[in-house]
């Protein structure tokens, strides 16, 4: 081997060695294949988190107006979408046969009446007449009980008397509540009963309203855990369906007792004010919920994936490999994620490229 030789393969050597080293010390080898991607470094931050959820609108009394008897509707005093005060005439059903009814129960009362009076006559002058033993304590006793028995006759007289007037009275239908009129399905003459399919209209009170949502498992525990760690009361913004907030809060007045099986989400029953009848049974809208967050990792929404219902991003390490690890969302604006775990302040996240990543890789971030 000559001279020349000799000196290449040691310079050799020596940069192999020199390599061997830097990497023993932790500094990774330049991989000229690794994807270029852009890299974002988590911090920490506040925030505002806001969770919407379809709402459909009730009032706070719904009530079926139906008749208590049978009958042809001669009269109707109210016109659709009118509001009412409770008591208020809305129908007349033909009372004609009622109170003919009525009168016949009434006279059997008179004649019932007449009968008991009769009867305490003849009672009183056989008790006289006993005194003289003109008469025996059978005679007293048997006209005793015809007494008493004409006295149930006359209750009971009175009582199918009662029910004829009560069935008078039930032809007037009358308000149960204050609210708005529904739809009257009939029309004068149409012949209603208690057992009609539809009720003679809708009655709904909508001096308040209720917001029925519902809540995925996860938000319900997180809305446990900021309840619980809060004195404040659950208030709640109602989204109109024309995208403008209404002007009422609403509070959370009622929560079902157990999940759905089928699609996993509890029940939430929210309570507005209604002072101007604005709002209407079967209006539709959002429920916005809104939560001040405090020191919470801020993760911008281009660093993450959604699979299913997770949220995954790509956290790298110190030798620029690629990490995937879920997140546990507290909330989220139009462009980050307010991240409760899975992260550190600190971290470095993949911001670009995310589709030239697969866990394990290392990659190359951008300058």
């Amino acid at each position: 081997m000559n001279l020349k030789s000799s000196l290449n393969t040691v310079v050799g050597l020596g940069i192999l060695v020199s390599v061997f080293s830097c990497q023993s010390k932790g500094t990774p080898a330049a991989n000229p294949s690794a994807p270029e991607v852009s890299v974002h470094q988590v911090q920490l931050g506040n925030g505002i988190s806001k969770n919407t959820y379809s709402a459909s609108i009730e009032g706070i009394t719904n009530v079926e107006v139906r008749p208590q008897t049978s009958g042809y509707l001669s009269k109707i005093f109210v016109d659709e979408g009118a509001y009412v005060h409770a008591g208020q005439a809305l129908f007349k059903i033909d009372d004609r046969p009622f109170v003919e009814q009525y009168k016949t129960a009434k006279a059997a009362v008179h004649v019932a009446e007449a009968n008991l009076r009769n009867l305490k006559i003849d009672l009183d002058r056989k008790v006289e007449l006993v005194d003289n033993k003109i008469v025996s304590d059978l005679q007293v006793t048997q006209a005793k009980a015809s007494y008493e028995a004409s006295l149930a006759s006359l209750e009971q007289a009175r009582a199918t008397m009662n029910a004829a007037k009560i069935n008078v009275d039930f032809c007037l239908v009358k308000a149960p509540v204050s609210g708005y009129i529904g739809r009257i399905p009939y029309r004068l003459g149409s012949l209603v009963n208690a057992a009609s399919v539809e009720p003679l209209t809708l009655l709904t009170d909508i001096n308040q309203v209720y917001a029925y949502f519902s809540m995925s498992e996860a938000d319900f525990v997180n809305f446990q855990e900021k309840k619980n760690s809060s004195s404040d009361r659950d208030s709640v913004d109602l989204i109109l369906s024309n995208g403008k907030k209404y002007t009422q809060k609403g509070i959370i007045d009622a929560v079902t007792g157990q999940f759905d099986k089928n699609t996993g989400s509890i029940s939430i029953r929210a309570r507005f004010a209604n002072p101007n009848r604005q709002l209407r049974a079967g209006n539709t809208g959002r429920i916005e919920m809104t939560a001040a967050l405090d020191d919470v990792l801020l993760v911008p929404i281009k660093a993450t994936l959604a699979v299913q219902d997770k949220i995954y991003t790509y956290k790298l390490d110190k030798d620029n490999k690629a990490e995937q690890v879920e997140l546990q969302i507290a909330g989220k604006t139009t462009e980050e994620y307010y991240v409760k775990s899975g992260l550190q302040a600190g971290d470095r996240v993949i911001t670009g490229g995310l589709g030239f990543v697969r866990p394990g890789a290392v990659v190359k971030p951008k300058k």
